[in-house]
């Protein structure tokens, strides 16, 4: 197995251990998590560390693209294995929806949508199509990630203001989320017609 490849099975693999440690009950085992408390802020060791994994995955999700591009080291367990990527994100919203740190829509929206651009790209491969990566596509990635950074240290430093951006940046994500789902829609819409 080659290193883009290791990168994306680390990844995956990390998805088991954020739920653990996020939904771990740490009251009942008598394990007292630490909280900080920074400029009117409450951030939960638990949520730093999930921050901390985070960063890391998407720093490797980066690299693993950038390596397997510039060493002509794309395979077919690459290409099947990429979109297994959203699961670390979308895993995240799930986790913050549990506690109702968000609106359950918001990670609902993001699935479904991932969901039916990657219905697109199987249909695309099956002809021997390839759909590229839009640029509205990678948006919502880069605003996904930078709501779920906001969202894990309750919306530090915005909380002195009293304005919930976290949330203000979840929903951001949410809307681009929807509109690259229609754009990836209305490019292949021939493509997806075409035998009905």
């Amino acid at each position: 197995m080659n290193l883009p490849n290791k990168l994306t099975v680390t990844r995956v693999l990390l998805v088991p251990f954020l739920i653990l440690i996020y939904m771990f009950p740490y009251d009942s085992a008598g394990i007292t998590v630490p909280v900080y408390h920074v400029l009117e802020t409450n951030i939960s060791l638990v949520n730093i560390i999930i921050l901390f994994i985070f960063i890391i995955a998407s720093i490797t999700d980066y690299f693993d693209g950038k390596i397997a591009r510039k060493e002509k080291l794309i395979t077919t367990f690459g290409k099947f294995a990429d979109p297994i990527d959203k699961l670390l994100i979308n895993t995240i919203f799930l986790l913050l929806a549990s506690d109702q740190t968000i609106n359950i829509i918001i990670p609902i929206i993001m699935i479904s949508r991932d969901t039916i651009v990657d219905a697109i790209k199987m249909s695309a491969a099956s002809k021997q199509v390839v759909v590229a990566a839009s640029k509205l596509g990678k948006l919502k990635t880069v605003s996904q990630m930078i709501a779920l950074g906001f969202l894990l240290v309750n919306n530090f430093p915005f909380t002195v203001l009293g304005v919930d951006v976290a949330n203000a940046l979840a929903w951001l994500a949410t809307v681009i989320s929807v509109i690259s789902g229609i754009d990836y829609f209305l490019k292949n819409r021939e493509m997806l017609t075409e035998t009905m």
